[in-house]
């Protein structure tokens, strides 16, 4: 792997980080569209039914409509050839049906690590880790 293409790869999370805090799902579906190979393999727990670039617009539709305001700090970024690992803070406010949970009005800041593996400047891997116990125990689904 070339300085260029890891700084190819830094920029298309770049990309991707900055359209996911904009809360503008067509913003943030086309820049998956453009970054985020179609095939993509998506390690993490989502409870759908599709696969690849869909599956991941999908996370973001049930996370918008669920959290409009969210938003994620990016606190520490790591790139090391084909692979970007990047650890989160993400906030937001409960305004919509999570989970079979109806909105509760209560802000939510749980953490978060994805590691994404890149292929010809797309990502065309990612595995994650999301603190969801907090996540749900912050809104009131869950025994603290």
């Amino acid at each position: 792997m070339t300085i260029t293409e890891t700084a190819r790869n830094r920029a298309a999370f770049s990309r991707f980080h900055e359209a996911t805090n904009t809360g503008d799902f067509a913003v943030i579906e086309k820049t998956i569209d453009e970054v985020v190979a179609p095939d993509v393999v998506f390690h993490a727990p989502v409870p759908m039914e599709t696969t690849g670039a869909q599956a991941l617009k999908q996370v973001w539709t049930v996370l918008l409509r669920a959290f409009p305001d969210l938003r994620v700090k990016a606190e520490d970024v790591l790139a090391d050839g084909d692979r970007i690992v990047c650890r989160n803070t993400v906030t937001g406010t409960h305004q919509g049906e999570y989970r079979g949970l109806p909105a509760t009005g209560k802000t939510v800041s749980y953490n978060e690590i994805f590691i994404l593996r890149f292929a010809g400047g797309r990502v065309a891997e990612i595995w994650g880790v999301v603190d969801v116990l907090t996540q749900l125990r912050q809104l009131g689904a869950l025994a603290a």
